[in-house]
């Protein structure tokens, strides 16, 4: 079966969530409760898909020594699995929560090193799940081995079947996928704030700053500019308006997973056959709310994100 969806991560990771009473550093810490979960920025949006009823293809690399947890989350949401498998172990990514807090503590591990040949292996394996129109999304940081334009050049892959590329990535791999030709660009893309900043190389402290180059983003033939504000937001630009989204509260829980239910609701509101720059918004809010109030479970309630989503706060820029 075609996918609807695609989603690539090239440097997954189990992300160990170790919850406190208090973290203080320089102590010993006795752990509330600790979990793994299959995780990788990539790997996130596609079990959004998926919970959304997205027919969702999961493709990138993982470590052929711990993958279980991936084939579980796999399994229990329906996703076609397309990774490939290298010799040693997925990284793990550990997360300190605190109890009643509204921050979390990360300590990335080193992942996979990965080479030319397995890049090679990956966009071999994407290519029969490409087609026109379908939303594929590169997300994440690239592994040890693979060179900065290792994103740039599996979105001109995808661009070139016609699909429709959702970037989210940082630093010198964003700065080579935004350095290309136009027909090679992605369809969208959803830095925040200082990742926006480090491809202007200049501060953007005010929306006016942010809009504007956003609006740059745009003329250079990107069709949808999305930038995370944190609290104040998202704001969501294309050439025919833009808006900032707002959620109608601030949701509980930890925030990890957030930015990338956002991408997921990017991709489901491409999937929607009149696409509309202030219903996409309120889409891509909702999936991040929903993700961030289901805790532990890290799933989307679509009953929730329907309700809530005509909730969201939107306001026209001009």
């Amino acid at each position: 079966m075609t996918p609807h969806a695609v989603t690539v991560t090239l440097n997954p990771a189990i992300d160990q969530t170790v919850r406190l009473d208090r973290l203080q550093p320089g102590h010993v810490h006795r752990a509330r409760s600790a979990r793994d979960d299959a995780g990788g920025k990539g790997i996130n949006v596609a079990a959004c898909l998926a919970d959304w009823g997205v027919a969702t293809a999961a493709t990138g690399v993982l470590g052929a020594d711990n993958d279980g947890s991936f084939r579980l989350l796999f399994e229990q949401r329906g996703i076609a699995d397309h990774c490939l498998r290298a010799p040693g172990q997925t990284r793990t990514n550990i997360k300190l929560v605190e109890d009643g807090g509204d921050e979390t503590t990360d300590i990335n591990l080193p992942g996979l090193q990965l080479d030319a040949d397995q890049l090679d292996a990956v966009s071999a394996q994407l290519a029969p799940l490409l087609a026109p129109g379908v939303p594929v999304a590169l997300s994440g940081s690239l592994p040890a081995g693979l060179p900065e334009t290792a994103w740039a050049r599996l979105q001109a892959q995808a661009a070139a079947a016609g699909a429709r590329v959702l970037l989210d990535t940082s630093g010198p791999a964003l700065a080579a996928a935004l350095n290309t030709q136009a027909g090679a660009l992605p369809y969208a893309v959803k830095p925040n704030r200082h990742e926006l900043e480090a491809w202007t190389g200049s501060a953007l402290p005010e929306r006016a700053d942010l809009l504007a180059a956003a609006h740059a983003l745009v003329n250079r033939g990107i069709a949808l500019v999305v930038v995370s504000m944190g609290a104040d937001g998202a704001l969501f630009v294309d050439a025919h308006g833009a808006l900032v989204a707002r959620p109608p509260r601030l949701a509980r829980g930890s925030t990890v997973g957030a930015g990338d239910a956002m991408v997921a609701g990017l991709a489901a509101s491409l999937l929607v056959p009149r696409f509309e720059l202030a219903a996409c918004a309120r889409l891509a809010t909702a999936f991040s709310m929903s993700r961030l109030e289901s805790g532990d479970q890290r799933q989307l309630d679509p009953a929730q994100v329907r309700r809530w989503a005509d909730d969201v706060l939107i306001e026209p820029l001009a």
